[in-house]
């Protein structure tokens, strides 16, 4: 029996926290140290919530936290709370950067003139952009019929695994991964031969794989067993289901519209940058050729929202790999 390596299959999912907000208070600490840096800060507008060592927290700075978090409603009055605290310790850190002069460390100027760059280069670039139009039901029902593998020829393929350590998979074991029939007989000439194993059980559908991978696992048989190595670890799969999990028009569009406006958002950004481009004059100093556009390329702005490379990340970006 012939067996194949495969990528390794992820999904990501992100969460809502207090250390994320903290997180996001000490990203732009440095840069309210450079800009209070020389001069004399001006007076906060708006109510004060908070005072910390005499600097006050306003109701402006809170909302503007807000803002950028964008909670549910029903998480607003818990939102509110967390950033508060949160604005507080940026104030506290801000107040000890500042009296060890912390802003003037090269390497936080140079994150700071960056992460200006950064932001201004994209307040522009969505001015220039303005808004765009959101996609029509048409556009989402064609994007629909015209990807029936994400759709309505949706698959939900059911695995089970063998978790070993790569190290162990050593020749012996893949010869015996090759004479065995099942993951059972492969399960019991581990514990015959002491190497250590997990068992795991997995769910992937179609949406989520990319396109070479799906149909490579749809075509073949039920039992056939496959290796995914993904560093340290291994994993011995086997299929035991593949069943249909067809997504409707009505539970998908929602997705498809956020997907297809991020896309429209994506190439109106790159078409001003390119028209920038076209009109400037740029010269390559002091390194190849060939390795000039490239390099050019890494410092265009990131459109307002982009969406990923390849057929899976697609998938991802669209959140239809969710729906069950």
């Amino acid at each position: 029996m012939k067996h194949s390596e495969q990528h390794s299959l992820a999904t990501r999912q992100g969460q809502y926290s207090h250390r994320r907000v903290l997180s996001a208070g000490l990203l732009v600490l440095a840069a309210a140290v450079l800009s209070a840096c020389g001069e004399k800060a001006e007076k906060k507008q708006g109510q004060a919530l908070a005072s910390v060592n005499g600097e006050e927290i306003t109701v402006l700075q809170l909302n503007e936290e807000l803002t950028r978090v964008n909670p549910q409603m029903a998480q607003q009055e818990a939102a509110r709370k967390q950033l508060l605290e949160a604005l507080i310790d940026r104030q506290l850190l801000q107040s000890e950067a500042a009296k060890e002069k912390i802003d003037r460390d090269p390497k936080v100027v140079q994150a700071i003139e960056r992460a200006k760059a950064t932001i201004v280069a994209q307040a522009y670039l969505q001015k220039r952009i303005g808004t765009v139009a959101r996609p029509t039901k048409a556009e989402v029902e064609a994007y629909y019929n015209q990807n029936p593998q994400f759709f309505s020829n949706r698959k939900q393929l059911d695995m089970r695994q063998l978790v070993l350590a790569t190290a162990d998979v050593t020749e012996e074991v893949k010869r015996a991964i090759d004479s065995a029939k099942s993951l059972e007989e492969v399960a019991a000439w581990l514990d015959e031969h002491k190497v250590k194993y997990g068992r795991a059980q997995l769910s992937r559908s179609t949406t989520e794989l990319p396109p070479e991978l799906s149909a490579r696992l749809q075509a073949m048989p039920k039992g056939q067993l496959f290796i995914i190595r993904e560093g340290a670890r291994s994993m011995l799969i086997s299929i035991n289901e593949i069943k249909d999990a067809p997504v409707t028009l009505e539970q998908a569009s929602g997705q498809i519209e956020q997907f297809l406006f991020n896309k429209k958002n994506k190439e109106a950004a790159e078409a001003a940058v390119k028209q920038l481009r076209s009109t400037a004059k740029i010269e390559y100093m002091n390194q190849p050729a060939a390795a000039a556009a490239p390099a050019a390329a890494a410092t265009t702005p990131a459109a307002p929202a982009a969406d990923k490379a390849g057929a899976s990340e697609d998938a991802t970006a669209r959140g239809v790999a969710g729906l069950k």
